[in-house]
């Protein structure tokens, strides 16, 4: 393994555990903002990536240095704990905590983009011809500038990935929750008792979810990038 691709790994690896780390306090602080405080109480109203360690060391920690490490893929999960109570009593509000999440992975992915948009604009960066979840603007080379058009990079493609992944409307992923904005309360908690009754089959919707991202996740992608190189 070239110091190149320990150093991109790196790099993919802080931006995930800063990502996850926003995407699971979102989830926290909404849920806190609707009435339940038990992701506030366990401290994950939070910035700070050690909380959400505590809770979910192998996703956040061992099984994405793995997957960089062995080159496979970055492979990793958070997760914020709720009342179950509070989500059948409020339903609605439930739905909000779970788009919380992936919303906020667009937001860091849009606040990317902006970033290096005026870096392309100042002629910081230059647009670079990418590839799926590779670097999408670079600069000087062995300058700090090149190191921050990675970091940039990185968030940009990696957060529209976790946005879109955690957005498909299968069990356990926050999208089946997001499905209970659309529907009436009853139908809402109906919602929530097909979640439970397949609560140990969670991992086969995991599976169809990585299945399919690829269909979802290059058209959302493109779209941004040809926002992101408009003019340019």
């Amino acid at each position: 393994m070239s110091s190149e691709l320990i150093a991109f790994g790196f790099i993919e690896y802080i931006v995930f555990l800063f990502s996850t780390t926003c995407h699971e306090a979102a989830h926290s602080l909404v849920a806190m903002l609707g009435g339940d405080r038990t992701a506030s109480d366990a401290g994950q109203v939070s910035l700070n990536p050690l909380p959400h360690i505590r809770r979910e060391p192998f996703g956040m920690i061992l099984m994405p240095l793995v997957g960089i490490l062995t080159q496979t893929g970055l492979i990793g999960w958070a997760s914020a704990p709720y009342n179950p109570e509070w989500s059948r009593e409020h339903p609605k509000r439930a739905a909000w905590m779970s788009l919380a999440g992936p919303a906020t992975n667009f937001a860091l992915a849009i606040l990317a983009g902006i970033i290096m948009r005026v870096g392309l604009a100042m002629r910081v960066f230059v647009p670079v011809e990418p590839s799926y979840m590779a670097v999408v603007a670079t600069a000087q080379p062995g300058g700090v500038m090149e190191g921050v058009a990675v970091v940039l990079s990185v968030c940009f493609s990696l957060n529209i990935l976790l946005g879109c992944f955690n957005l498909l409307p299968f069990p356990p992923l926050d999208g089946y929750g997001v499905l209970g904005l659309f529907a009436t309360r009853s139908g809402a908690l109906r919602l929530q008792d097909f979640r439970s009754r397949l609560r140990s089959f969670s991992f086969a919707g995991l599976l169809l979810g990585w299945y399919v991202i690829d269909a979802v996740y290059g058209p959302v992608f493109i779209a941004g990038l040809r926002l992101l190189y408009a003019t340019f």
